[in-house]
């Protein structure tokens, strides 16, 4: 019981932790761990209720992840264009470590606004928007991966 409690809140740690690094899927780890340690007592303590809000909210980090720069991109006036080249820009930059996710939203903006309509000052603009989309939808996934954690902890706790 022990073991799957350390277990589990470790791999909820490696959750959050996911969140800012590129190579571990931060809200699937968050679930897995707290899925162990509602298994260290039979769901008796983490039932079903908890677990399902702490899907829901690791659901919502996912979307978080995949819409952030493209809303941000979007928000700052952008074409469609880039906030389709904000997209790709985060799968490319995903296979580059944590630069690559840094800079591939705003650099995919910038090259598909850029490509649409040679106007350098507007493709900044939306390269601009698609960094500020990452840096809020990152703080917003952590926010999101502390209520999880708070979920869970006040269900062991009860």
């Amino acid at each position: 019981m022990i073991a799957l409690y350390v277990a589990g809140f470790a791999v909820v740690l490696a959750g959050i932790a996911g969140l800012v690094l590129p190579v571990l899927p931060g809200a699937i780890l968050i679930l897995a761990g707290s899925v162990l340690v509602a298994w260290a007592e039979g769901f008796t303590r983490v039932g079903w209720g908890s677990l399902t809000a702490i899907g829901i909210l690791c659901a919502a980090i996912w979307a978080v992840d995949l819409l952030a720069s493209a809303l941000g991109a979007k928000a700052f006036g952008a074409s469609g264009w880039s906030v389709a080249g904000a997209g790709v820009g985060l799968v490319a930059g995903l296979f580059l470590g944590l630069p690559g996710i840094l800079l591939g939203p705003p650099l995919g903006a910038i090259a598909f606004e850029y490509a649409r309509n040679p106007n350098f000052g507007r493709a900044l603009r939306a390269g601009v928007g698609a960094f500020v989309g990452f840096v809020l939808g990152s703080a917003a996934k952590v926010a999101l991966a502390f209520v999880a954690l708070g979920v869970l902890v006040v269900a062991v706790a009860s």
